[in-house]
């Protein structure tokens, strides 16, 4: 099913949680919806579900308006962070209760909710687990219980709410990669909210950035990651070092150093900056006369295949964090206090509209 929201607006009290927000989510697609907390990620999902209702705009669904539609007409299916699940039922109870609450006309038989209970017990690696009780299981088990109760009437389109959230880094990460697996055998649209830049980035197929009740961006997360739209993004998605200086003519001018702004030829003195990911930035000894910026190594991290490097600048003092493999620092023999020069092999420039300059 095919879902897409027209110029919603939302508000609590003097709150905007969303304003003129558009988005289309395609059929059979996982799409992640990413923000910090309070950007309007859970209402957008809540109001696709008809738990909220919009203060304008419409939900289609197949396009169809949705909008006055009850949230068991929508079919949609709902995992909570928190499970949500009845500690005095049993895990299968649990997947049943969607079926045996339907209306009499529509309700499947006994035997036919048995099949299908075990069917999804299979589905999510749980068979075993029927007879048990929520509190008997673990947090990730539980969430997959979960997810088998929402895809027990199955729905046209399911909806995630931060469902890994509460658990460890761990199982949260092999959650993730386990519904990814789940998503591309069952092909069920599916709408994923999450403040955790890297759990979007490894599931989604789509990924829309949200802050302030707005969209950012839109698109796969390769190209959301690579050519992030606005200072938002770049910022939010991944760690990033700054530099400020002065754009003109297609140049950016930080700290005596000029770098290439190729996509400001016509802008003529302007504060800017300048965006560089760790990995981003090339690092090498010192030498009179060397081309980048002068930087003293501060302090060094290295475990596994890379090294994180924390660099403060010669001229201002502000602080960078350059990533290298490990191999090459070990090639480098590099020493904290060691005098070095940085230079990016890639630099995202934007005007600073809080600096006041056009």
């Amino acid at each position: 099913m095919s879902i897409a929201v027209q110029h919603l607006q939302k508000k609590f009290g003097s709150f905007t949680a969303l304003n003129d927000v558009s988005l289309e989510f395609p059929s059979g697609e996982l799409t992640a919806l990413l923000g910090p907390s309070g950007c309007g990620k859970t209402t957008l999902l809540r109001i696709i579900a008809g738990l909220e209702h919009a203060d304008a705009g419409q939900v289609l669904l197949d396009g169809q308006d949705a909008s006055a539609q009850h949230v068991r007409e929508r079919q949609v299916g709902f995992v909570f962070q928190h499970y949500a699940l009845f500690k005095h039922m049993t895990i299968f109870e649990n997947i049943a209760f969607g079926l045996r609450v339907k209306p009499r006309a529509l309700r499947p038989s006994n035997a036919v909710i048995k099949e299908k209970v075990h069917k999804l017990l299979d589905l999510v690696q749980l068979d075993w687990l029927a007879d048990r009780y929520p509190p008997q299981l673990s947090g990730g088990q539980r969430q997959r219980i979960a997810l088998a109760r929402a895809l027990a009437v199955e729905p046209r389109v399911l909806l995630l709410d931060e469902p890994f959230g509460a658990l460890d880094a761990k199982v949260r990460k092999e959650l993730r990669r386990w519904l990814r697996r789940l998503h591309d055998d069952l092909h069920v649209t599916s709408i994923f909210v999450t403040h955790d830049q890297e759990e979007a980035l490894e599931v989604a197929d789509k990924i829309v950035v949200m802050n302030q009740g707005k969209v950012e961006q839109i698109g796969a997360p390769a190209a959301v990651y690579q050519n992030p739209a606005s200072p938002f993004v770049y910022g939010f998605l991944g760690n990033v070092n700054l530099f400020r200086g002065r754009i003109h003519e297609g140049t950016l001018d930080a700290g005596g150093v000029a770098f290439d702004a190729p996509d400001h030829a016509t802008t003529r003195d302007a504060t800017g900056i300048g965006y560089v990911r760790p990995h981003e930035l090339e690092i090498d000894r010192y030498s009179p006369g060397a081309d980048g910026l002068v930087v003293q190594l501060r302090r060094v991290h290295s475990i596994g295949p890379l090294a994180q490097l924390e660099l403060e600048r010669d001229d201002n003092g502000d602080l960078l964090e350059a990533m290298i493999s490990s191999e090459r620092y070990n090639q480098l023999k590099l020493k904290v206090g060691e005098i070095l020069v940085v230079k990016p092999r890639r630099l995202a420039v934007f005007v600073d509209q809080t600096s006041g300059d056009s």
